[in-house]
């Protein structure tokens, strides 16, 4: 599958989950922005998917990236870090939104499992009320320490790259 075709809508993502629900997939959620993709990413990611049989990614616009960390954020745009993410082979499906959270797209997609970094507390994850009232499960994954998008950032400004 070409990685334009992972990118959908939202309302083509809801058929999918249906189609996956119906053959029985377990369905793994988690967000973020995405914005310079790292060894972290990568790592988490891998490890989200391994949580389930089919893994869903809703990714920040760049309105939402720009709300929620400032105005010279982010570096790649929409678009570039979509087709970035959705050229993962284990990641099966893109959904940008531009809420500053995704509340609204777990409460629709409702998966079997939700996932966020360990830096996270279940009482903190958005949408982990919702998936559990469903019968789905929260977990936090360990993140591979050293390796921060707003860290990079911070380097390169250091070296006048």
């Amino acid at each position: 599958m070409h990685s334009k075709n992972k990118i959908v809508s939202l309302e083509e993502a809801v058929r999918i989950r249906k189609e996956w629900k119906a053959a029985g997939e377990k369905v793994v959620f988690t967000n973020g922005c995405f914005d310079i993709v790292h060894l972290g990413h990568v790592d988490y990611l891998e490890q989200a998917r391994l949580k389930g049989s089919k893994m869903i990614l809703g990714l920040n616009t760049d309105a939402s990236v720009k709300r929620l960390k400032g105005e010279e954020r982010p570096i790649n745009n929409e678009y570039a870090r979509a087709r970035l993410l959705a050229a993962f082979e284990f990641i099966d499906m893109v959904i940008l939104f531009g809420d500053d959270t995704p509340l609204d797209l777990i409460s629709t997609l409702l998966p079997d499992v939700l996932v966020k970094g360990a830096d996270y507390t279940i009482d903190n994850i958005v949408g982990a009320k919702e998936v559990m009232e469903n019968g789905g499960s929260v977990e936090t994954i360990t993140l591979v320490e050293g390796f921060s998008t707003s860290s990079i950032i911070e380097k390169i400004r250091q070296h006048g790259l």
